[in-house]
């Protein structure tokens, strides 16, 4: 992205508020390194949100602080590339999620400190040694609540389509959700299908991986939330159209693209929650001393004309549950 762009994109959401008074030299900007998926597109709106809650903090792009933003594209090892040029670059703190991503990024800057925001279950992933005290120069905000959110999407899924007996899981390789995943499935008493992993989320892969699942009997379907996914949502989507397969996606974005139906966390809100650690990062704290934020709270968002499309009614107790219809 231009830096023009990014400075429209954040100046706009931030400019407005008052500065505080962070502990930062005014000759010297703080540098944040920010790592996307795809501003243009579903970056957007978090990092909107993002920019707001810096500037609430006192942290305003380019007048006391510089963020330097770089679209990995849902490419894990542009991730790692780009975390390497932030580390030449000697920026203040590397912000990026998606685990699979952030697996790339730690490799990268093991030195600097980082906020990781839309990890899955940092503890499990070897990030950090525990939420309260993540340790080394490491802290974030997760978007996931483990086993217990897999869970309720297999329970929410099958209250929509309660003849569910086959299951495909689409995951990336590198993304440590697929086994929280096939953990639900089991709990469930639901066989999985089809391969259930893509290597690099090129279209190929995804046009591979649905005819198989079709083949095989798949009357449901389970996304992570990998970047690479979030990059081919409008794929993703029309794909399970096209195949006439319900699925569950982690975001609102995907249901925002036409997808069935998404419970997940508020990924505005964990950009929000990452500034807050960013702050507290450019005044001095240890990042390893700063606790793992994880959200309580869980949307759920569900797209009634992607529902007409694959001829499928969703009962009215669970559109009550529903936060948001989307039409």
């Amino acid at each position: 992205m231009k830096r023009r762009e990014f400075i429209s994109l954040f100046g706009g959401a931030a400019a407005a508020w008052p500065l505080a008074a962070p502990a930062q030299q005014a000759s010297k900007l703080a540098t944040i390194g920010l790592i996307g998926p795809n501003v243009e597109t579903v970056d957007r709106p978090r990092i909107a949100a993002f920019a707001r809650r810096l500037g609430e903090l006192g942290w305003v792009d380019g007048r006391n602080v510089r963020v330097e933003y770089r679209a990995a594209d849902g490419i894990f090892e542009r991730a790692g590339e780009f975390a390497a040029e932030f580390v030449r670059m000697k920026v203040d703190v590397i912000v990026t999620g998606g685990d699979a991503q952030v697996l790339a990024v730690k490799r990268a800057a093991p030195g600097t400190p980082m906020v990781f925001a839309a990890a899955g279950d940092p503890v499990g992933n070897g990030l950090v040694a525990s939420l309260a005290r993540p340790g080394g120069n490491i802290t974030g905000v997760s978007v996931d609540a483990g086993l217990e959110i897999w869970g309720k999407r297999f329970q929410l899924l099958r209250e929509v389509i309660p003849t569910i007996s086959k299951v495909g899981i689409l995951a990336l390789r590198q993304n440590p959700e697929r086994a929280a995943a096939l953990h639900a499935a089991e709990e469930a008493g639901i066989p999985v299908v089809g391969p259930s992993l893509i290597d690099r989320g090129i279209e190929v892969e995804y046009r591979r991986y649905f005819a198989v699942i079709s083949q095989e009997g798949a009357d449901a379907l389970f996304v992570d939330g990998s970047p690479e996914h979030i990059t081919k949502r409008e794929l993703i989507v029309e794909l399970a159209a096209k195949y006439r397969v319900p699925a569950i996606y982690p975001f609102r974005s995907f249901v925002e693209a036409g997808g069935l139906m998404a419970y997940g966390s508020d990924l505005a809100e964990i950009f929000r929650q990452a500034a807050r650690s960013i702050d507290k990062i450019l005044q001095g704290s240890n990042p390893g001393d700063i606790p793992y934020y994880q959200p309580t709270k869980f949307e759920l968002v569900i797209n009634l004309s992607g529902a007409r499309a694959i001829g499928l009614a969703v009962p009215p107790f669970v559109l009550a549950r529903a936060d948001d219809l989307i039409e």
